[in-house]
């Protein structure tokens, strides 16, 4: 019996989530997606900074204990992924920007004062943060939000977990961000269609995945106007305002985590340096900048 294609769809880390299995039974497809979508809650109530009783919570409680708090080897890896993106981005890419998310209020659409901004800044800096002997150090006040990360670490996690299960053939979707079970039957790739940001049904590009992650960052999901200005969720953690470079960019690499950070790296850039760094970086991706022009390598991109 050929395998044939299932859809199982779920909300998870606010967000629309989807996992495509081929298989010849669906009441096995059912039992392996039930285990993924178990490691997926199981991440979210982990590392959420939404939920109280979450490990990262207990993280951003203990800022400022001298003993600091016993970590284990997942969140260790987490930190130590989040400190490379750190050096290589020259402080862009900072997962203790908390403070600078908490005088940010996009559904009021409030702009803080640089005498604000200047006071959160000084609550930012992964270099202020110390792991060692299984603990992790954090400066009094200061807060970690891996919101950058979790979701395509999941996917990764998610995508491995079911190879581990017997999946060959499968494609999970966590808010759009993508990790490659394998490919479709024959070798044939998933086509994965990248929204435009100018157009709620328009796709600016798409591409061929049989292996690796796909993620994408955009100013387009939050942002508000304010006397004729935009303001994106993005927030530059070295300026405390919000970036103002590339309107949107996708990528794709051997991991969706890679890919994940390279797309933030690439949003929190200078419009001119971000696009210098893709070209360099070797990767796959797809952008559109501030004159809505899209640029693109190894994608298929529609302009």
């Amino acid at each position: 019996m050929n395998p044939t294609l299932k859809h199982f769809s779920f909300k998870a880390m606010g967000s629309f989530c989807e996992i495509q299995l081929f298989d010849t039974s669906r009441i096995r497809a059912k039992n392996i997606v039930k285990q993924l979508t178990d490691e997926v809650a199981r991440l979210e109530k982990k590392y959420s900074r939404f939920r109280k009783d979450s490990f990262l919570s207990k993280i951003n409680a203990s800022a400022g204990n001298k003993l600091g708090l016993a970590i284990d080897d997942e969140t260790q890896s987490l930190i130590t992924h989040a400190m490379n993106c750190f050096e290589q981005s020259d402080g862009l890419f900072d997962i203790t920007a908390g403070a600078l998310n908490e005088i940010w209020d996009f559904k009021k659409a409030l702009v803080p004062s640089q005498s604000q901004i200047n006071a959160a800044r000084a609550l930012v800096g992964l270099h202020k943060i110390s792991c060692k002997n299984s603990h992790i150090h954090l400066p009094r006040d200061m807060q970690i939000d891996f919101g950058g990360i979790v979701k395509e670490y999941a996917a990764d996690s998610v995508a491995r977990l079911a190879r581990s299960l017997g999946a060959e053939h499968g494609l999970v979707n966590l808010g759009g961000d993508f990790s490659v079970i394998g490919p479709q039957p024959r070798g044939k790739p998933w086509t994965v269609g990248i929204s435009s940001p100018i157009s709620d049904a328009g796709i600016m590009a798409k591409i061929n995945l049989d292996d690796g992650g796909l993620a994408s960052s955009g100013d387009y999901e939050r942002f508000f106007m304010h006397e004729g200005l935009r303001y994106s969720h993005i927030l530059n953690p070295m300026t405390g305002w919000p970036s103002d470079g590339l309107r949107a960019v996708s990528i794709a690499a051997n991991l969706c985590s890679i890919a994940g950070s390279a797309a933030t790296i690439a949003m929190l850039m200078d419009e001119l340096e971000a696009k210098t760094w893709l070209e360099d970086s070797g990767l796959s991706y797809v952008y559109m900048d501030s004159e809505e022009v899209i640029g693109s390598a190894a994608l298929h991109a529609k302009n």
